[in-house]
């Protein structure tokens, strides 16, 4: 992040990252590891929100960590169609870290434990958008289905008890269970 002084004013304004990244597919996923020097510009090593273009086409997401001090994009079905992408294509990117974060996707069992919870709908919608990432992130952490369940059940209990972001887990690590193994994005190289 740069400084630029405005009106007398001393403003943060943030920097872009311009970088070609090539499409890996990981099962029937594609995404794009961010280059080192990329990744290692971004203000942290867990998940960071950003507005970017890719090839052109203007996105806001969310960029994963890699579980290595790297990051990683999804490339959303939608861009995956506009573009035409395949494994091994290279996709020009140019992100910009935002504090505005994207709304994540609610996975459908911790969305219905919430919607049986009705004492929680001022809670959740309290709770920052990234706030509410680091929920679904760490109920989805898991390939365990019990595990999954448990930690669905515990989000409601620690929200109840007053909690705004679960404990116990790498923010810095690669937590998608189709897409890691023992925290770190596999076949990333």
């Amino acid at each position: 992040m740069e400084k630029s002084p405005a009106a007398g004013v001393t403003t943060v304004v943030p920097m872009s990252i311009t970088f070609e990244g090539r499409v890996r597919q990981i099962g029937d996923r594609l995404i794009v590891p961010l280059p080192a020097d990329a990744s290692g510009a971004l203000p942290s090593r867990g998940q960071v929100a950003v507005e970017g273009e890719a090839n052109g086409h203007s996105f806001a997401t969310v960029l994963e960590p890699d579980g290595r001090k790297g990051h990683w994009v999804a490339v959303d079905d939608g861009l995956r169609e506009t573009l035409a992408l395949e494994d091994g294509d290279t996709l020009t990117c140019e992100v910009t870290p935002t504090e505005t974060w994207p709304e994540p996707e609610i996975p459908e069992d911790l969305g219905s434990a919430l919607d049986d919870a009705p004492d929680l709908a001022d809670t959740w919608v309290s709770l920052t958008p990234m706030a509410r990432w680091e929920w679904v992130r760490w109920v989805q952490s898991t390939r365990s289905p019990s595990t999954r369940e448990r930690r669905v059940e515990v989000s409601v209990s620690k929200l109840r008890d007053g909690k705004r972001r679960p404990c116990c887990f790498d923010l810095s690590s690669c937590t998608d269970p189709e897409l890691s193994r023992s925290g770190k994005l596999i076949d990333a190289g």
